[in-house]
């Protein structure tokens, strides 16, 4: 596992076989790797503007153009 500050509020903390997003102290966004590539995945709660940014950012960061959207749990219970 790898903690990786990537701006302002913005940090990443990287598995071998996944990414997860945290804007200011939130999960919001991840990708996991699948045989395929990469698949994303976003928050469906509407947090700030900024938050919005920071999950468009990731994804693009990470080679998507797109994510699917799984409610706020998905995140929270891949911390367990």
């Amino acid at each position: 596992m790898i903690l990786k500050s990537i701006a302002k509020n913005q940090t990443e903390l990287h598995y071998s076989d996944k990414s997860i997003l945290f804007s200011y102290e939130t999960p919001v966004a991840c990708y996991i790797l699948t045989d395929s590539g990469r698949d994303f995945f976003k928050t469906t709660i509407k947090y700030s503007t900024t938050t919005t940014k920071h999950i468009n950012q990731f994804i693009s960061r990470h080679g998507g153009s797109e994510a699917s959207e799984k409610p706020q749990e998905f995140f929270n219970d891949m911390l367990k």
